[in-house]
């Protein structure tokens, strides 16, 4: 993933910077390197946990437990299993 197509991610899902950083769990400054690409110049990758995370925030995950335990879904997919 790219830092535009972080971006676009974001912006797809409606999510502020803010929000974003809450759904991934993370702070909202790193939400801005990612979309920059750059900290104080120094190129910066997005990681591969952040991006699985960005997929599992897409499909309507908010929190995984574990396996044999109920995964919390979004309220949006909770009434839009599609």
């Amino acid at each position: 993933m790219e830092p535009g197509d972080f971006k676009k991610w974001r912006k797809a899902m409606g999510l502020s910077q803010k929000d974003a950083a809450h759904a991934l769990g993370l702070k909202r400054r790193m939400i801005q390197y990612y979309e920059k690409g750059e900290r104080d110049g120094d190129k910066v990758e997005i990681p591969l946990t952040v991006r699985l995370a960005c997929y599992a925030v897409t499909e309507g995950v908010a929190d995984y437990r574990g396996p044999n335990r109920k995964t919390v879904m979004t309220e949006s997919k909770k009434k839009d299993p599609s």
